[in-house]
């Protein structure tokens, strides 16, 4: 009662307009007119990777599993329907004719019996489908006769027809051809799956067996999943990583990415196993393969889509360190350093270069403006240095305007992280990628981890971190309120030394409820809906308010880093001519704080307070429930220099004050 009276006593004296400092109260002092340093625009933004079915199953919207047979297994997905006899499905292998795409399906129907046979696939855990919602349906084919038409139809889980149409090829010969046909959903069902039936007496072979919602981002065909995007354009991101992560690594080099291989025509797109397939014991998942659909041509339109600047990594040579380590030998590394100047051209290249004619073919001829290029993921020790120096060499001689990133390893500290980070400053690397996944504690105790980094070196990319709690009772869904808490605490650090971090990106960034590897992640998905974590809302927060410079913030003369429990920053939107101030109480009391905004005249009008909490901190958002922990906003009128805020117990606070 003694709280709650408080608060009422603030609250009214705020309507009135100014408030008095209470002797409990804690006074933090921000000075508006003497900016520290300019706020990169593109700070925070977003890392993605495709582990926990990020892409496929997850943001590409393909429904269809292994549509052109090329997983391990080459029937893994599928399933016969009716009276199959054994001639009447053949694989095929054309190795030396179409390397990037070998098998296909032959479907003979005069074989064994009269009666109609089929083909089922069960999607990625299902297929999400929607009622009132087209589906194309489509297929490359060849026949040397008509005779053998595609009865579609899309089925739920107890068989009732959810949709259908017909596919009759048309055209004969020797040439491979492609057809589509769009059909309606009559019901949403979020396990459906597609019937392929095949009538008529004859012969056909199949590629590219496809199906996708016609409701996708910007409407595009086989494009991407709608909601999904969505969730990262509210985010405004400054830029977008891509491709990941451990997988440009890959186990060993035969499985690392390979950007050109991931460019063209679809079906000339060489798949390869996902790393993330077999990495985890405890999380095998045999039908995890990456199709590239949603390669890096996809990659760069999504980033120009939501208003992000592209971040590409490449392969430095080296597989992952911690499964084979395999290097390239330093004599043989020209291919890998051709692949990042060949980006460079596909990305930025005259219409009239090899690779900007690509990009422009593909439908983009004006360029996407790469400005940064990542070399190497979470690589360590003195063979990296070796071969990044390699790469540093080429691209500065051919185009200094490209920043490069470079990697700090796997962790924050220790031998290997001190080691990189003095080399990466002897080099003058321009973008170091620092990547931190820790307890909720260390985040809280490194909030002052960029407070004595020199200014004048390298910049920092914090291109990886999550807070990890080890509270929690569903490991799958451990996006709890703690460990939000503890990053909002940690961001404010980055924020307040934006003169060396220049970017920041929480990871991973989506998880499938029925396909994770691993947890925390930003973003959870099922087949038919998107949700948001709190973690996902601190990240908008500092996203959507990130100001243009970075202000001053003290008690009592120090930065407030975790004294009595708080971590505060304070940023000026010269643009909006706002003040913005976040500040996070990890206590489990509220705290009443009143900010003495000096280097303006007198404050007037309203201020927007946004709070993020909850009382437990095992909190989460958890899938297909509502949400616990949601940003909830009010309005109070200002009046003076001095603003008292009651910041409540494991709260996360931003205040916005127009000017």
């Amino acid at each position: 009662m003694k709280n709650i009276r408080k608060y009422v006593a603030i609250a009214c004296l705020a309507m009135q307009g100014s408030v008095p400092v209470l002797a409990q109260d804690k006074t933090f002092t921000v000075q508006v007119d003497q900016p520290i340093a300019p706020i990169n625009q593109n700070m925070w933004g977003i890392f993605f990777e495709d582990i926990n079915m990020g892409a496929d199953g997850g943001i590409y919207a393909e429904l269809i599993k292994n549509r052109s047979f090329e997983f391990f297994r080459p029937f893994m997905g599928w399933k016969n329907l009716g009276p199959v006899a054994e001639a009447n499905y053949l694989i095929l292998n054309r190795q030396s004719d179409h390397e990037s795409n070998p098998r296909f399906l032959r479907v003979n129907t005069t074989k064994g019996t009269s009666k109609p046979i089929g083909l089922q696939n069960e999607g990625f855990r299902g297929m999400g489908v929607k009622t009132g919602v087209g589906y194309e349906f489509s297929v490359m084919y060849r026949q040397k006769t008509s005779g053998v038409s595609l009865r579609v139809e899309l089925v739920d889980t107890l068989g009732n027809v959810l949709g259908k149409g017909m596919l009759i090829p048309s055209n004969t010969g020797t040439g491979w051809h492609s057809q589509s046909m769009t059909f309606t959903s009559n019901k949403t069902d979020a396990k459906a799956k597609l019937n392929i039936w095949f009538e008529g007496q004859g012969e056909i072979d199949l590629d590219m067996i496809s199906l996708f919602p016609t409701d996708t981002w910007k409407g595009r065909k086989k494009g991407l999943r709608a909601d999904m995007v969505q969730a990262l354009a509210d985010l405004k991101p400054g830029f977008l990583r891509f491709p990941g992560g451990c997988i440009v690594e890959g186990f060993d080099l035969s499985q690392r990415f390979q950007w050109k291989k991931t460019v063209g025509a679809i079906e000339d797109r060489q798949l390869i196993i996902n790393r993330w397939n077999f990495e985890f014991g405890h999380r095998l998942t045999p039908d995890y393969f990456q199709t590239f659909g949603l390669g890096f041509y996809e990659y760069f339109l999504l980033a120009e889509d939501i208003g992000a600047a592209p971040l590409p990594i490449l392969n430095c040579g080296m597989a992952c360190q911690f499964n084979t380590g395999e290097l390239v030998p330093l004599e043989e590394l020209d291919p890998y350093v051709q692949d990042a100047l060949d980006l460079i051209e596909f990305a930025n290249g005259a219409v009239t270069t090899k690779w900007g004619k690509l990009r422009a073919d593909m439908g983009h001829p004006e360029p996407f403006n790469l400005k940064m290029l990542g070399v190497g993921n979470e690589n360590w020790g003195p063979q990296y240095i070796e071969r990044l120096a390699v790469f540093q060499k080429a691209l500065k001689a051919q185009h200094p305007e490209i920043e490069i990133v470079a990697s700090s390893g796997t962790d924050p500290e220790g031998e290997r992280f001190v080691y990189l980070d003095k080399e990466l400053r002897a080099m003058g690397i321009d973008i170091i990628d620092e990547h931190y996944y820790r307890s909720p504690d260390w985040f809280l105790n490194n909030a002052k981890r960029y407070d004595n980094y020199d200014r004048q070196g390298p910049k920092v990319f914090a291109g990886e971190y999550a807070s990890h709690s080890k509270n929690m009772f569903r490991s799958e869904y451990r996006n709890n309120w703690e460990a939000a808490l503890s990053e909002a605490a940690f961001l404010t650090g980055l924020e307040r030394n934006a003169a060396v971090v220049q970017l920041a990106s929480y990871a991973p960034l989506f998880a499938h409820i029925d396909g994770w590897q691993w947890t925390p992640d930003l973003i959870w998905v099922d087949n038919l809906k998107t949700y948001l974590t709190p973690s996902y809302y601190v990240q908008k927060l500092y996203s959507t308010n990130k100001g243009t410079h970075v202000l001053p913030l003290l008690s009592e003369g120090q930065a407030v880093a975790g004294q009595d429990d708080c971590y505060a920053s304070a940023v000026l939107d010269k643009e909006r001519d706002e003040l913005i101030i976040k500040l996070a109480n990890t206590s489990a009391t509220e705290k009443s704080i009143v900010f003495d905004i000096r280097g303006v005249k007198k404050l007037n009008g309203e201020a927007i307070h946004i709070v993020l909490q909850h009382d437990d901190p095992l909190a989460i958002n958890e899938v297909a429930k509502a949400p616990l922990v949601l940003p909830q906003e009010r309005k109070f009128p200002i009046k003076g220099s001095k603003i008292s805020v009651l910041a409540k117990a494991q709260s996360f606070n931003v205040i916005k004050i127009k000017l």
